[in-house]
């Protein structure tokens, strides 16, 4: 069974950077799409960033773009989100979840059936 931990959240002013992880404790992710997402109160669950095990493809949500950059160290069966340029609105809880399909095209939830428990990243103004 796929176990995954986020680690990597915190408190950060506007403008900063945090560097997210996620490690599999269980069952490798070799072969896995792995995918950011993340929740702020009161609002649904949004898509992140999201990145393929065969040729590394990424894929970003329109909020990210140009500021998130997702990455994967297979060897260690960890991905990264590395995140820059923070603003007040990407306070959230952040999770990441994997899923069999091996493209990494899309921006919602479906197929990914493995969860960490999210680390929290706060960005103050």
């Amino acid at each position: 069974q796929v176990q995954l931990v986020e680690s990597g959240g915190g408190l950060v002013q506007a403008g900063g950077s945090l560097r997210l992880s996620c490690a599999d404790s269980g069952r490798t992710i070799s072969g896995r799409t792995v995918g950011w997402f993340r929740q702020a109160p009161g609002k649904e669950r949004e898509f992140v960033a999201s990145i393929s095990w065969i040729g590394r493809l990424t894929y970003y949500g329109d909020s990210v773009k140009g500021r998130f950059t997702i990455s994967r160290d297979n060897a260690k069966n960890t991905v990264y989100l590395q995140m820059n340029s923070l603003k007040p609105e990407d306070t959230a809880v952040y999770y990441c979840a994997a899923k069999t399909t091996m493209s990494p095209y899309s921006d919602n939830d479906e197929g990914y059936d493995s969860w960490g428990q999210g680390t929290q990243v706060t960005v103050s103004s």
